[in-house]
């Protein structure tokens, strides 16, 4: 393997303009080539055998559906890494809207090293591209309102960064990425601390200036918050139909952004949007994705 300062430096800037941490992406990617390549005394036994190390082709990457691509800058890096020798050319921008058949990156270079990263640089780039897809639907079925689709910690263990990356590309917006980012107040917390105020007004006490979220199931929950001198940053609507959440919303008249969650479905976008929250958080966003379809294939001489 090479080292990060192999990949070229503008495709790094990309990346770090992204908000993309480079040292964890190459991290992620260098891990997902050891399950190809555990033993690193041996290489791929097919592709060692049947292509001349000196060989070089060219391979298009190109959508099978059509669809939302991501995280193809990140796929890119994996040919670099693996000493392809590469250049790529006609590499779409992350977020671009593809139809079947479209063509959205071409690799050159070293033909045995381009098929030992394949399947590493597709499966990220296909996983991306996914959850990108899966966000535009939400934000297609939420036009006309102003309802913004968000993201949430459900993700797999390892790739947040790049997920929530990769649900920025389809038009979504991340909530919080971390535990330490916002706090959020939820029944377990409630619970233990025997009341949504005592919980709130401990949190304040150990971390003024964070902002908080916290969860009702109620309409007196709600009002309850909303009769503080200073409410929280935002009020999580958890489980409610459409109509309560309609009332929500006028009842909180603009004063604290309101998120729906739990029971959301895509069906019910556009009755979401019409309530006026201001966020629907959807975990099957990266919990549920399903891959977007990329094939990776060799240009024939």
């Amino acid at each position: 393997m090479t080292d990060l300062r192999d990949v070229p430096s503008e495709l790094r800037d990309e990346l770090t303009a992204a908000g993309l941490d480079l040292d964890h992406v190459w991290d992620t990617i260098r891990r997902a080539v050891r399950e190809d390549l555990p033993d690193t005394r041996m290489d791929d036994p097919t592709s060692s055998s049947t292509i001349a190390p000196d060989a070089r082709g060219e391979a298009v990457f190109a959508a099978r559906e059509p669809g939302v691509v991501a995280g193809l800058g990140v796929a890119a890096v994996t040919f670099f890494m693996l000493g392809a020798d590469a250049t790529v050319t006609d590499r779409l921008p992350d977020g671009t809207r593809v139809e079947k058949g479209d063509v959205v990156m071409r690799i050159t270079g070293l033909t045995q090293r381009m098929l030992v990263a394949e399947r590493t640089a597709l499966n990220l780039a296909s996983h991306l591209s996914g959850i990108a897809t899966a966000t535009s639907r939400w934000v297609d079925a939420l036009a006309g309102s102003p309802t913004r689709v968000l993201d949430t910690r459900k993700t797999l263990p390892g790739l947040r960064a790049l997920q929530k990356y990769a649900v920025r590309c389809g038009g979504g917006v991340n909530h919080r990425s971390s535990l330490q980012d916002m706090a959020m107040v939820k029944d377990n917390h409630v619970i233990a601390a025997g009341g949504v105020l005592p919980a709130l007004e401990s949190i304040r006490g150990r971390f003024p200036g964070l902002p908080v979220e916290v969860e009702v199931t109620t309409l007196d929950q709600l009002e309850e918050l909303l009769a503080l001198p200073e409410p929280p940053e935002r009020i999580l609507l958890d489980n409610m139909g459409d109509d309560l959440m309609a009332d929500a919303v006028r009842r909180t008249a603009g004063r604290v952004p309101l998120e729906a969650s739990g029971g959301i479905t895509l069906e019910r976008a556009a009755r979401i949007g019409a309530t006026g929250v201001d966020f629907v958080s959807v975990g099957a966003l990266t919990h549920s994705v399903v891959v977007f379809d990329l094939g990776m294939d060799l240009v024939e001489s």
